[in-house]
């Protein structure tokens, strides 16, 4: 796909090694004729892909600094203007998961006003005692259920013969970044789920000065339609639009920066799907965040990892930055912590008190991959919605604000967080959860010494007969022994027929 529609064309033979020259050669044979810009070519093809290379390609449009501004800005357009589906469908397909005429659900129903990968969203009305009030109505596009599906067992195919053939894609974790995100795409499949989202994240923000969400309507909601109060607001997006409305673009980027670590450090649950495409601005100013199907979620552990991680840049204490990583288990402990602390310097000092327009962005992304390579780090698949959502909302900010310093605008967010559960009120709360889960302990003491016995008397009949295999063990190792048997015969008839076609050639030269 990406070769007919041209993609392949934007790159420079000249940068790739020789052997693979000729296959960059052969994928252009089919290349349709060019039309448009690169970017143009290759949201074309994201989108005839299918949903999962979309979301690919809405994460690409928030990193200009890394893919080129004139590339991102085409990709934009796979943020919330992709093509819709057909007003009819979207009416038969609400009226099917709310079991009722369309007529009895909304006293109007209008056509789509924005399409995304997952859905559609439409401007309805519903009838109240004091009037009509407007709704938002999102619906799930038919068949992207299936499509999600093929997407994720291309990528389970990829990831596990990745893994059996290449010690860095062990290291990364291919087949654990599939499995999570396979998770991911199953919980935003159900907008249940993301109506549940909503109404949690409300209820973490409702004091937030500078943040809100969309109010649920819970008796218009089922798996495949959501129904949310209509938010009149300014898309974040529009720059235009919000330097014409007044707004401080620089203020809107610290709100944005600050809102996220917000969420992630005190309340360890944040939205991780937020392009321009989900973000909105209303009149006094509050960021609003649409599209809850992506959520991440950090345990206290994350949390203060990722709190002491970011202190240690802000202060540029890389020695401690060093150590976190190994108390976490981030770094094997056979490497030496000076070494990594060295190669964390090596990092921190070249964005240190720097603005957004002055940091390659892309070069940092290069080191750090680097650095983990050479310190065997791999991939945590519990930080991977972090991470992501960590280099979007950053690449959102500098687009409202290119003179943006992360680390003092992330400052207060740090150290209000740490001061609050690191420090000493922090720590009699600590004492005194430890004091409850030890409670807990001792009253489960009984049934975990019964099935310590048990466990006893199970580790004397191994050791007395032998290991015995679940039938389901053997079946699934019969499996995999079949799957290897087959690539093994595959090879040898590709070598043979190759072995065939150079005594040919070397018949016909004779």
């Amino acid at each position: 796909m990406l070769a007919r529609e041209g993609v392949f064309g934007v790159i420079d033979p000249a940068m790739l090694p020789a052997s693979s020259r000729l296959g960059l050669r052969l994928a252009r044979l089919i290349e349709r004729p060019s039309r448009g810009t690169a970017g143009t070519r290759l949201s074309a093809a994201l989108t005839r892909l299918g949903p999962s290379y979309v979301k690919l390609g809405q994460f690409l449009a928030t990193r200009p600094d890394v893919v080129g501004v004139a590339l991102a800005h085409d990709l934009e357009a796979l943020q919330d203007h992709m093509p819709p589906f057909p007003q009819a469908d979207a009416e038969r397909a609400v009226a099917a998961s709310l079991d009722r005429p369309i007529s009895a659900v909304f006293s109007s129903f209008g056509p789509p006003v924005a399409a995304a990968s997952i859905a559609q969203v439409h401007r309805a009305a519903v009838a109240t005692a004091g009037g009509q009030r407007a709704v938002a109505v999102k619906v799930l596009r038919p068949g992207v259920e299936q499509r999600f599906h093929a997407d994720l067992r291309a990528f389970t195919f990829a990831a596990r013969h990745a893994e059996s053939l290449s010690a860095e894609a062990q290291r990364l974790r291919l087949i654990e970044v599939v499995d999570t995100l396979r998770r991911s795409v199953m919980v935003e499949m159900d907008f249940r789920l993301e109506a549940a989202a909503l109404s949690e994240m409300a209820e973490n923000t409702k004091e937030d000065p500078d943040f809100r969400v969309p109010a649920v309507d819970w008796d218009r909601t089922s798996k495949e339609v959501l129904t949310l109060e209509w938010i009149d607001a300014t898309p974040l997006s529009d720059r235009a639009r919000l330097q014409a409305k007044g707004f401080d673009l620089r203020q809107l980027a610290r709100a944005l920066i600050q809102t996220f670590l917000r969420h992630a450090l005190r309340d360890g649950f944040f939205h991780a799907d937020m392009h321009p495409g989900n973000l909105f601005v209303d009149d006094e100013a509050k960021l609003i965040a649409v599209d809850f199907g992506i959520m991440g979620r950090l345990g206290i552990k994350e949390r203060v990892f990722l709190a002491e991680i970011l202190n240690g840049f802000i202060t540029r204490d890389y020695h401690r930055v060093a150590e976190v990583h190994f108390e976490a288990g981030y770094v094997p402990a056979h490497h030496s912590v000076d070494d990594f602390a060295q190669a964390i310097r090596a990092i921190g000092e070249p964005i240190h008190s720097r603005t957004a327009e002055e940091i390659s962005m892309a070069r940092l992304l290069t080191l750090l991959f680097e650095v983990t390579g050479i310190f065997d780090m791999r991939t945590r698949p519990e930080l991977l919605l972090l991470q992501k959502t960590m280099v979007v909302v950053e690449g959102v900010a500098r687009s409202l604000d290119p003179k943006l310093d992360m680390w003092s605008t992330a400052e207060p967010v740090v150290r209000e967080w740490m001061t609050r559960y690191l420090g000493p009120a922090g720590k009699i709360e600590n004492v005194s959860l430890g004091a409850l889960q030890l409670g807990r302990f001792v009253g489960n003491a009984p049934g975990l010494l019964t099935r310590g016995a048990r466990l006893l008397d199970q580790l004397d009949e191994i050791t007395r007969d032998g290991l015995v295999l679940s039938p389901q063990t053997i079946a699934e190792i019969d499996k995999a022994e079949a799957r290897r048997e087959r690539w093994i015969i595959a090879a040898l008839w590709f070598i043979a027929a190759l072995l065939l076609w150079l005594v040919v050639q070397v018949w016909r030269l004779h």
